[in-house]
């Protein structure tokens, strides 16, 4: 019995993440082949052994600020597969926690590099592919950053507000074409890059920062990669066919309370 996402083409940026992998493994799971990209040196091993089948699993190394470094992955990509019918548009980085005065200008021009610029050029990039085939879901990663504020995380939060509206500009310009565009916007999950940002704003209280953040989410915990996994895969899905230029929050409640 052919799976929900049976010979389905999945391109996924920040794979070797938390909820890149996390992802890549629900996609597989589902019947879809999956390209990996991160950038070179991330360390794919968990993922070679969740998708061990090499001939359903193409690992690239790429910069997703570099248009000639992503055009090459994703031209690898329809070469080995033919076709991208789907994209998360995942990459992402948290820069560093200071209040706006003191925040380094060099670490915010980074961050809109890699999570405003990158996620361009990843539209940019895969949206002439789709068109070619008259179809596809594009899933770009934002955040509950992306729909209000959190003090010390100007960058993030400026790149991640940045990330909604291109999403909702993708899916105006391209619904016409068979094109769904849309964007998951998780609250705290179990993640490195949540740790990171708990030390950044926490410094040497980072277990305290986690229970503070922990308690203000009214399920009273952070999320799991996995449950925002399955919230993608339902984007990828022929079950949102309906779904365009939506965003869903993926945070126990956190942007309801």
């Amino acid at each position: 019995m052919d799976t929900p996402l049976h010979e389905k083409i999945a391109l996924i940026t920040g794979a070797a993440g938390a909820i890149g992998m996390a992802t890549a493994t629900v996609l597989a799971e589902r019947g879809a082949s999956i390209a990996a990209m991160d950038v070179k040196g991330a360390d794919f091993t968990a993922l070679r052994k969740a998708i061990p089948d090499t001939k359903r699993l193409l690992v690239l190394e790429g910069d997703v600020t570099d248009e000639a470094s992503y055009s090459g992955c994703v031209a690898s990509t329809v070469k080995t597969f033919g076709k991208i019918d789907i994209f998360f548009n995942n990459a992402g980085i948290e820069g560093t926690a200071a209040p706006i005065p003191d925040f380094p200008l060099d670490v915010f021009r980074k961050v809109i590099e890699v999570n405003v610029i990158g996620v361009f050029l990843g539209l940019k990039l895969v949206i002439p592919v789709m068109v070619k085939a008259g179809c596809g879901s594009i899933i770009n990663s934002s955040s509950v950053a992306g729909l209000i504020g959190s003090a010390g995380m100007c960058a993030y939060v400026a790149s991640k507000h940045a990330v909604v509206g291109l999403t909702q500009t993708a899916a105006v310009e391209w619904g016409a074409h068979g094109i769904r565009v849309n964007c998951i916007n998780p609250g705290p999950i179990e993640s490195r890059m949540m740790a990171s940002i708990e030390k950044g704003l926490g410094a040497d209280a980072a277990a305290a920062v986690h229970a503070g953040i922990a308690a203000k989410v009214p399920m009273l915990r952070y999320g799991t990669a996995g449950e925002v996994a399955g919230v993608v895969a339902f984007l990828a899905s022929d079950d949102s066919g309906y779904v365009n230029g939506a965003f869903y929050t993926v945070d126990g409640g956190l942007t309801a309370a």
